[in-house]
């Protein structure tokens, strides 16, 4: 169980809680190694973003805040439709956050986990897009070093997006990370120069790449182990199983494109990702990529010299393959499963012997029956001069001289389709007599994916046009029942087509719905609520303040026309805002009972409060037991939901004088001093000694007693009674 005085390692972020004063969380999306990704309201666009927050254990730790905006500042500038588009940076106390937009749809991860292997032509097309997005940001100087299955999604209309750029660096960090050796990543998809510590660069994500692109052919990773550090290690010391021998419906040509992206050497792997790319796209027109060894291109046909242009092709024949080391062998063979094997492998291996023994016999009839015969044999041929040629003319020469031709295509802007562009060995170079010579033909200038720009802002459509090479054509605004203003609801070509570059691309972008259904926002912001009928498409909008005993103050109490009615596009909208309670004057609440003071209140709005402390007040004010004393006083202004607080009276409490020997005013104004009353209630006979005459003998209450204001002193006077008569003699 973790200790409950240990810190949290994620940030403490609650619903509602608003950062910056503008993105209100609205709940959490998920969780990485560095921070925590939640779903918010961008308050000021009236839009849903994903805001990523530093988790707290990291907050206070310089060098990790720097990382975290270094990442902000360098995924912010890469703008491409494969990669997630980061709108912010930011930080409020000792949260750091990134603000970035909202992907519906799936990860590779939980696709590969749900579906299993896909289809060889859709893990290309994927792969491609994917590489796509890196050729954007290692041209910026920025590398991904985490490339993973779960750092890249599917949205539901199929489009790739590469995300998180947890532990990239800009160009200019890079050696920052393997100073001390330290080794960024997900051990999975380890690049073996990222396994050994040492820096990592563009090769690194495509070895990454490749590694994705080879669990989504065969459904399970090419390496596992028990920690990362083993899988790691063979990363660096060890070959996959080719993916053809765990899917046998993997093709050679994209088993070529693994290979090569995978190679341990990254001097060996496509050196950028643009050329991963290219292959990919290459696979998918079905042409051979350039990672095919040459021995494993099929040939190209062979025209024999004595025949026309519709003559019987002829199947030239491949040279044996080369010998590769016994490390390189192994790489092909050592991990396939231990399963029987089919007897067709073998007899093809034999026919195309065959082929091999016939063909050689074939060219060296032909040498030796040419002028020379002996001497013409041992001679070296050289590579013609074939650049403008058709392809069969050029077949015709090389056969001509005794080689044997083979095609391989290239894209080309400016050499036609069909014609010869150059050769392979170049032009001048000696060869001997019956060797292969790749005659390189034109395909015409390369065609690129046109993009799915439906459904998205008219800027962003544009942006992402020109972003794939292509040029925006014309702009048509309609007004649309189905999309809102600003959006583009149709185009030409249409998505998932091939076109040059620089085609043009024309839109079709919606002016909003004529006619639009009012939408309900009683309870929310002022703010939110003028952004929500922006957004769709009501151009009028006019904010009337209202006072409100119900709605607090800044919210919509309602609007006109209310929720739910339909209205014209340019028609106004009010939005009846609240001010909050109306104020008012309070009244005097003296000399009322606590009672009467209560449904005053009630009635009012307001909040009474009777404070446990009394106020003194004289017997002659009439408060004992009431309201003596209010705050706010009579008169002030209050509004619904204040509080008003009150005192009860209490007559107060003084202390008897003594007035025993005072004659009777002193003794009156001794007591009015205090609020005390006198009153003679009759005389006491006294010795003329005592000097009690006409003076206070006695008191009740005693001097000293406690009684409350204008209690009533009863006193008697002093009083020397006659002598007594003498007795008669």
């Amino acid at each position: 169980m973790r200790n409950r005085s240990a810190p949290l390692p994620f940030p403490i972020v609650t619903e509602s809680r608003v950062l910056a004063g503008r993105y209100r969380i609205t709940g959490h999306l998920a969780r990485g190694g560095m921070a925590d990704v939640f779903e918010a309201e961008d308050l000021a666009l009236g839009r849903r973003v994903a805001v990523k927050i530093l988790h707290q254990r990291f907050a206070s730790d310089e060098a990790f805040v720097a990382r975290f905006r270094r990442e902000a500042q360098a995924a912010a500038n890469l703008s491409h439709p494969n990669i997630v588009s980061i709108y912010d940076f930011g930080a409020e106390g000792d949260t750091y956050f990134m603000v970035m937009e909202v992907i519906e749809g799936r990860t590779l991860r939980d696709i590969r986990r749900t579906e299993g292997a896909l289809l060889p032509r859709r893990a290309a097309e994927i792969a491609a897009e994917a590489a796509a997005a890196l050729t954007v940001a290692h041209q910026a100087g920025v590398f991904h070093r985490d490339i993973k299955p779960g750092n890249i999604m599917l949205t539901p209309d199929g489009s790739v997006k590469v995300t998180d750029f947890g532990i990239a660096r800009a160009l200019d960090d890079s050696e920052e990370l393997t100073r001390t050796g330290a080794v960024i990543g997900t051990a999975t998809y380890f690049s073996p120069e990222q396994a050994q510590g040492m820096p990592a660069d563009a090769r690194s994500d495509i070895y990454s790449l490749g590694v994705v692109l080879y669990e989504l052919l065969c459904g399970q990773a090419p390496f596992t182990g028990e920690s990362p550090v083993a899988v790691a290690y063979q990363h660096v010391s060890e070959y996959a199983v080719p993916p053809s021998g765990i899917n046998p419906d993997v093709p050679a040509e994209l088993e070529a494109i693994v290979e090569k992206a995978m190679e341990k050497d990254p001097a060996r792997r496509y050196q950028t990702a643009a050329e991963l790319r290219n292959d990919l796209l290459r696979y998918l027109r079905g042409e051979v990529p350039t990672s095919m060894p040459a021995a494993a291109v099929p040939a190209a046909p062979a025209v024999h010299p004595a025949d026309s242009a519709a003559a019987t092709r002829l199947m030239s024949t491949p040279p044996p393959p080369p010998t590769v080391p016994p490390d390189e062998t192994a790489r092909h063979v050592a991990q396939y499963p231990a399963e029987p094997r089919s007897q067709t492998s073998y007899i093809l291996a034999i026919v195309a012997l065959l082929l091999v023994l016939a063909g050689s016999i074939f060219f060296l009839f032909r040498l030796l029956a040419a002028p020379g015969g002996e001497e013409q044999a041992a001679a070296t041929v050289t590579v013609p001069e074939l650049s403008g040629l058709t392809a069969s003319e050029a077949f015709q020469r090389i056969t001509d001289l005794g080689l044997v031709p083979q095609q391989r295509e290239e894209p080309s802007d400016t050499v036609d389709p069909g014609i010869v562009i150059g050769t392979d060995p170049a032009v001048g170079a000696e060869v001997a007599p019956g060797s292969s010579v790749v005659v390189i033909i034109s395909s015409g200038t390369e065609e690129y994916p046109i993009p799915r720009i439906i459904d998205e802002t008219e800027e962003v459509a544009r942006q992402r046009i020109q972003d794939d090479g292509f040029q925006v054509g014309e702009v048509t605004y309609q007004d649309s029942q189905d999309y809102a203003a600003g959006i583009v609801f149709d185009q030409r070509p249409s998505a998932g087509s091939t076109a040059a570059p620089n085609t043009v691309i024309d839109l079709w972008v919606s002016n909003g719905p004529l006619v639009l259904t009012v939408p309900s926002l009683a309870g929310t912001t002022e703010q939110t609520a003028s952004s929500e009928l922006t957004r769709q498409g009501f151009e009028q909008v006019e904010v009337v303040q209202e006072f409100s005993n119900d709605v607090l103050e800044g919210f919509v109490i309602r609007t006109e026309p209310e929720a739910g009615a339909l209205s014209q596009r340019d028609d106004t909208i009010t939005l009846y805002v609240s001010q909050g309670p109306e104020p008012f004057e309070l009244d005097d609440l003296a000399g009322q009972t606590e009672t009467e003071a209560r449904s005053y209140a009630s009635d009012n709005g307001l909040v009474l409060i009777v404070d446990p402390e009394t106020v003194d007040v004289t017997g002659a004010s009439g408060l004992d037991g009431l309201i003596a004393a209010q705050d706010p006083v009579a008169g002030s202004e209050v509004k619904f939901g204040d509080e008003v607080h009150v005192q009860l009276g209490k007559i107060i409490e003084v202390t008897v004088p003594d007035l025993l020997g005072m004659s009777e005013e002193d003794a009156t104004a001794a007591l009015a001093d205090v609020g005390l009353t006198l009153n003679v209630v009759s005389t006491v006979d006294v010795t003329v000694e005592s000097g009690l005459e006409n003076r206070v003998a006695e008191q009740d209450p005693l001097a000293g007693a406690k009684v409350t204001d204008g209690t009533v002193v009863e006193v008697m006077l002093g009083k020397v009674p006659p002598p007594e008569p003498a007795p008669a003699p």
